[in-house]
């Protein structure tokens, strides 16, 4: 019995078919060795990934390798593979990933560990690194988590720290030697590869303190690797197009990388520096080259703020200009709150004024000061009155509740803001003001390594519920939609997120527990997490909720980003400086 005669079993059976347009398939004979590229979520989400596309291109146009893809299992496909002993297998040519050489997984999220586990424990490979064999693939880790390695770190034989056009191929020539020890002793001489059997780590007490040291001559930092041209780095103009809906069913052009804003909670932004930017020349030609490919309607600009690309106006404009007689759109997934980003919307979405999206974060001066938010209430306020003079109805703001140094008047002004703006909408619409609609939307801070906040706690759980019960008070109205997160999952990313490796232990024992897909509401299960954490003998809390000092070592200390401790020390000191004004 074989995965295609499960399909009729299963909802969505596309997630686990091969054959959509621009897939790739290769003759395993013909290469020096094979890759199966995993992102550990449903196929929907890891095929809106638009790193998983670009390193299935790299490998693809190499004429000595092969990539090939893999998705976690939905929990109905998951259960017929178990019933029925079949081993999770590659979408191409349904080969079982244990028989690949090196098996790369993306660590795109704290919620999706436990994934990380079924899927390996699905494809009949050894969870953790020290218990596989010459036989096994090697399990090569990468992505936003592997800033913080360590609770993963077991599981993984060699994790890149960075950006993986820039190394891909320096470390398949690795997974060509075969042998186990060679290729991994190969890895680890790669600049951004943590080998973590080469680290010990120790640990000064509860919580996210201790520091991870070098074993035989390894290096005491893993710098980051990152690409310095982005005219320069490959990327997929022939994506690959989905028989089912996915999260972006779109043409994703990458415009640029890296942030100069300085968000002092966002890891993104310390993560991805320095900023970089693709030419207007090099975007326009792949545009072409993605629309011919594709057949796709729309073309998304992609970047933390689309509309910071210095050359934003004349691209947004040759865009137009070049596709909308043809039917495909253009979007801005990323917009700041002014009246300049309002234009720019408006001259790509002449005919569907569906909403815009702005992040204020904050509701006080003084708290926005304190998270380094650039942004002022005037600036909102134009963003909005450019916004509904030009006809459109409906925004959506981004809060967080939580952060350093924030009061109990800060969460209240977050409703005050949000009141005023919907009378100053009705004012500016008139007689469309029965159309308006704002939408909030409530994140609880997470500290983030890598950030000036990694030192900060996360409030608990309790002074959180309040938070939002406050702001369901306040923000109530027919033109007011208000949604928050979960406290239960914000303090279990904050753990993970700050977590060394005996979290590890929790990790796995929530999986063993029965613990997937644990970032989607229906299979969140916080009591389990609990349990999971009391029988590793760790608290959760300690690692949410501990304030740490500036002097204690860290867990991810080994792990060299764009900023280094000192640097990241001195802003967290102007922040508390600032909030506390």
């Amino acid at each position: 019995m074989d995965v295609e005669s499960l399909l009729p079993r299963v909802i969505k059976p596309a997630r686990y078919t091969d054959g959509e347009w621009n897939a790739v398939h290769k003759d395993a004979a013909g290469v020096r060795a094979r890759f199966a590229l995993v992102y550990p979520d449903s196929y929907e989400l890891g095929m809106s990934h638009l790193g998983l596309h670009i390193l299935y291109h790299i490998l693809n146009s190499h004429p000595d390798f092969l990539a090939e893809r893999a998705f976690a299992p939905w929990p109905d496909m998951e259960r017929q593979l178990r019933d029925r002993g079949i081993p999770l297998t590659s979408l191409e040519s349904q080969s079982p990933l244990r028989e690949f050489d090196a098996v790369g997984i993306t660590l795109p999220y704290e919620l999706t560990y436990t994934n990380i586990l079924n899927v390996l424990d699905l494809a009949g490979i050894p969870l953790r690194s020290a218990d596989r064999g010459p036989e096994d693939p090697l399990v090569i880790g990468g992505g936003p988590g592997a800033v913080n390695p360590e609770p993963m770190a077991d599981f993984f034989d060699a994790i890149l720290v960075g950006e993986g056009e820039d190394a891909i191929l320096e470390i398949a020539e690795a997974v060509v030697l075969r042998d186990r020890e060679a290729a991994l002793a190969r890895l680890a001489e790669i600049s951004g590869v943590y080998v973590p059997a080469q680290y010990h780590a120790s640990f000064d007490g509860p919580g996210p303190r201790g520091s991870v040291a070098p074993r035989n001559g390894a290096p005491a930092q893993i710098v980051r690797r990152f690409i310095s041209d982005l005219d320069e780095a490959p990327f997929p103009t022939r994506q690959i197009v989905p028989f089912v809906d996915t999260v972006y069913s779109r043409v994703t052009l990458e415009i640029m990388r890296g942030c100069a804003r300085g968000c002092r909670f966002c890891q993104a932004g310390t993560a991805y520096r320095p900023r970089r930017e693709r030419s207007v020349e090099t975007l326009l030609r792949q545009a072409e080259e993605a629309v011919a490919a594709t057949g796709y309607d729309e073309i998304s600009l992609l970047a933390f703020t689309s509309v910071d690309h210095r050359d934003i106006e004349s691209l947004v404009s040759e865009l137009v200009e070049r596709f909308g007689s043809r039917g495909v759109g253009v979007a801005l997934p990323s917009l700041r709150a002014d009246a300049f980003s309002v234009a720019l919307a408006n001259k790509i979405q002449q005919v569907r004024k569906s909403g815009l999206t702005f992040a204020p974060e904050a509701a006080t001066p003084r708290l926005r000061r304190a998270i380094r938010k650039q942004l002022t209430e005037d600036d909102l306020f134009a963003a909005a009155d450019a916004a509904f003079s030009s006809g459109w109805t409906r925004l959506k703001l981004y809060f967080m509740i939580g952060l350093p140094t924030e009061r109990e008047e800060d969460v209240e002004a977050i409703g005050d803001l949000v009141q005023r703006l919907v009378a100053f909408g009705r004012g500016v619409l008139g007689s469309r003001a029965g159309r308006l609609r704002i939408g909030v939307s409530v994140t609880s801070f997470v500290p983030k390594p890598h950030t000036p906040f990694q030192w900060m706690g996360q409030e608990d759980r309790d002074s959180l519920a309040h938070k939002q019960r406050l702001l369901q008070r306040s923000l109530r109205g027919r033109a007011i939609k208000l949604s928050w997160a979960d406290p239960d999952v914000s303090a279990l990313e904050a753990a993970i997120s700050r977590g060394d490796r005996r979290v590890g232990r929790a990790i796995e024992r929530a999986w063993g527990l029965g613990a997937v897909f644990d970032a989607w509401g229906e299979h969140f299960d916080f009591v389990q997490w609990q349990q999971a954490f009391r029988d590793a003998d760790l608290q959760l809390e300690d690692y949410a909720n501990s304030h740490l000092d500036f002097s204690d070592a860290l867990p991810w200390g080994h792990i060299a980003c764009s900023l280094d401790n000192d640097a990241l020390r001195e802003e967290a000191e102007r922040a508390l400086s600032q909030g506390e004004a």
